[in-house]
């Protein structure tokens, strides 16, 4: 089939390459930076010059990919998309949009008769040779018909129809959610051995626990990787971890439908710690443990 690409970065372009390399499917890629047109060219997809040029070279019905950061630029887009296509035709988001928000373009492209794909998308940098694990809401017509994208995109039984409108985004919430827990738990787990009285090789005992352990896992083969790239210290990674968004509506989730999930609500404030150079609150605890019992304070 036919597919229109709009969004040619880290994540997109290598979706638009593992299309092109490994099916006879057919890719109209745009995106506002020329280099990375040109890369997708290079792989055999067919150039547009704006998103007007892309549909105009779509044969109907079209179906449209959106990998672009996800907030306001997504959602310009795809109201943008809505006004060009055609009745029958098909916008799929493939970023990492609120599912709130993708419940309500399947509502908005219902309104133009344009189907609408909310498309969870797990893999990251390494989706393009091992493939993506992909999450899907969307009416089941619109779902069928962009199976065979789907399915090179995705490793065998990588991707799955998860409901409605704004359903695949849902569980990708909370797939992050879920990560940023695991995250947490592995980061404790090596300070603590990094603490050690012992002089433990950690690049070691990376390897050591995926060797049929309870916590193998694909994380601690990249913590394996991330050791041998940087030294046991990671002199050069600074202790600064951002949050994409969807850690936080996990937690907003949770608590409209009272569901007890402290771990991942702790994992993500432990982001916020990480963010800052010293923290206010031990400020006050520390001085507050001088003022009432005495205690040593550490002065700046």
């Amino acid at each position: 089939m036919q597919i229109g690409f709009v969004g040619l970065g880290r994540m997109g372009g290598n979706m638009v390459h593992r299309i092109l390399r490994d099916s006879g499917n057919e890719v109209v890629a745009w995106d506002p930076g020329a280099p990375a047109v040109e890369a997708a060219v290079g792989h055999g997809a067919t150039a547009a010059a704006s998103l007007e040029d892309m549909v105009s070279k779509l044969d109907k019905p079209r179906a449209v990919w959106v990998m672009v950061p996800s907030g306001d630029p997504t959602q310009q887009t795809i109201e943008k998309l809505f006004e060009l296509l055609d009745e029958g035709d098909i916008v799929i988001d493939g970023g990492n949009s609120r599912w709130t928000n993708s419940k309500q373009n399947g509502e908005l492209a219902a309104s133009h008769k344009i189907e609408f794909v909310d498309v969870g998308t797990s893999g990251g940098v390494w989706g393009l040779e091992v493939g993506y694990c992909m999450m899907v809401g969307g009416n089941d017509g619109a779902v069928q018909h962009i199976a065979p994208i789907l399915d090179v995109l995705a490793p065998p039984e990588g991707w799955a129809h998860m409901g409605p409108h704004g359903s695949g985004h849902y569980v990708k919430m909370v797939h992050n959610g879920i990560e940023y827990g695991l995250l947490q738990a592995y980061g404790e787990g090596f300070e603590i051995l990094h603490a050690s009285e012992y002089e433990l090789d950690l690049p070691e005992i990376a390897h050591l626990w995926n060797q049929g352990s309870v916590i193998r896992s694909w994380l601690l083969e990249l913590a394996e990787r991330a050791y041998a790239e940087g030294g046991t210290d990671l002199p050069h990674v600074r202790g600064y971890v951002e949050d994409s968004g969807e850690g936080r509506w996990t937690v907003e989730d949770a608590i409209n439908s009272s569901v007890p999930a402290p771990v991942i609500t702790l994992s993500l404030l432990q982001r916020f710690v990480s963010r800052q150079d010293e923290s206010y609150s031990a400020k006050v605890i520390a001085a507050l443990r001088h003022q009432f019992g005495g205690h040593a304070v550490k002065n700046e």
